[in-house]
């Protein structure tokens, strides 16, 4: 049966933010929801789900690639309690075009900020927690494992992490593009995750002295106020405190807004409104989008972002085209694994068909063969095992020479398995002409 990779999903450039926080998963989630999966989508034989800031892919494999779709796509639904209008936005490769698409996604080259280091990271989670869920085969174990080999070589042979940056890097030029400078401001950071972290350092470096840090993990967020001398504030306690804030950026897994227009209009009063810069680099967002309506408050969210970073892009341009020819270099080698992988059953019933008719032929010899001493008789066992290794080879490279050619090596290992797999009929008729060619002799 012909096993296809197939790549469901939304992206930062076919849905706006508010569809994408809707279909999100947090990262504790996706091991339960693989498992869901598995009993909502069985024609989807193997799969993974990648859910970051700019993306949810479902990663799998196939035999109906319709059948599979359909089913994973009214799961996506159904498990994020969504109605069925988003798939106006949904993509959809298969075979050869989703393991580009896979390729190019772990060498970012189809991030919103392309080259960024991140995302790398993000899928070598999502195999491990399709690992975990028992989830991957071996057309996923291998297809993630050569997306890995891609993006290490890109990250080589290529300049294009040079001078790139991430969305927390943005958020941070950002920020000195509204203030004149940091140095007097003070910071708000409201998780403490690794893209929290990563903002928390830029801001340092940008010369940021007052920096208050914020988490639902307490220990957290004082792990990283002590490392950057910055304060650690518990999260139950944070909003007198973000009074005194001038910029506020949203990191946090959430299942909605922390933050309302009703909470910020009397932190907005004690504030005398003076300008507050608020970056949103949560999925789903951290602020309520009716907080960009107040008077001096500058609200960007993940997708604001974006169009910033394309400003970016066109310096790495060129290293982009270097890194798309390792992509379509490497595809190449996938697919002749898969070529190849189609033809296993055909070569394992060869090998077992001809080893047969060796032992065959050494058992209807017996007799002959017990009067030998016992070196000669391992010196026959060498031999006729010798000429089955050689005849099994040239079948082999054979086939797999063939299987390089679109629609070839299928063909070519089903006519090899019918002329060369036993049939007993063939076989008694061939004992009649050996025993007739001895009585010639």
């Amino acid at each position: 049966m012909d096993h296809r990779l197939v790549i469901l999903g939304v992206n930062h450039r076919t849905a706006p933010v508010k569809v994408r926080e809707r279909l999100a998963y947090a990262e504790d989630e996706i091991i339960a929801a693989l498992g869901r999966l598995k009993i909502a989508a069985p024609a989807m034989l193997e799969a993974a789900l990648i859910s970051t800031c700019n993306r949810v892919e479902i990663i799998g494999v196939a035999t109906d690639v319709q059948a599979a779709s359909e089913t994973a796509l009214r799961f996506l639904a159904d498990d994020r309690g969504v109605a069925a209008d988003f798939r106006s936005a949904v993509y959809r490769f298969e075979g050869r075009d989703a393991a580009r698409h896979l390729f190019r996604v772990g060498a970012s080259l189809d991030s919103m900020v392309v080259g960024e280091p991140q995302i790398f990271g993000q899928l070598k989670l999502a195999y491990a927690q399709a690992v975990e869920a028992g989830a991957a085969g071996l057309i996923l174990h291998r297809a993630f494992h050569r997306a890995f080999s891609v993006a290490k070589r890109v990250r080589r042979a290529t300049l294009i992490g040079h001078g790139a940056v991430s969305v927390g890097s943005v958020a941070v030029a950002l920020a000195t593009q509204i203030f004149d400078t940091l140095a007097d401001k003070t910071i708000m950071l409201m998780g403490a995750g690794q893209l929290a972290e990563l903002v928390a350092r830029q801001l340092k470096r940008r010369g940021v002295e007052t920096l208050l840090v914020t988490s639902r993990t307490f220990d957290r967020a004082v792990g990283i106020a002590r490392e950057l001398g910055g304060t650690a504030v518990p999260f139950d306690n944070y909003r007198p405190y973000m009074k005194i804030a001038d910029v506020v950026i949203g990191s946090m897994s959430v299942e909605r807004p922390i933050l309302t227009a009703a909470d910020f209009e009397p932190i907005l009063r004690e504030r005398h409104y003076r300008p507050m810069f608020l970056i949103d680099l949560g999925v789903p967002r951290n602020f309520d989008e009716r907080l960009n309506s107040f008077e001096n408050v500058y609200l960007y969210d993940i997708d604001d972002l974006g169009q910033v970073a394309q400003q970016t892009r066109t310096s790495r341009e060129r290293e982009a085209e270097k890194a798309e020819a390792i992509v379509s270099e490497e595809l190449d080698a996938f697919d002749r694994w898969l070529g190849e992988l189609g033809l296993v059953p055909a070569i394992k019933e060869i090998r077992l068909s001809i080893e047969q008719l060796r032992d065959y032929e050494l058992s209807r010899h017996r007799g002959w063969l017990a009067g030998l001493a016992p070196g000669e008789q391992v010196r026959v066992e060498a031999l006729t095992r010798g000429l089955v290794n050689k005849l099994l080879h040239r079948v082999l490279a054979g086939l797999r020479s063939n299987g390089k050619m679109v629609g070839d090596g299928l063909y070519t290992a089903e006519l090899a398995r019918r002329l060369l797999c036993g049939n007993p009929e063939l076989d008694a008729d061939s004992d009649q002409d050996d025993d007739a060619s001895d009585d010639s002799i």
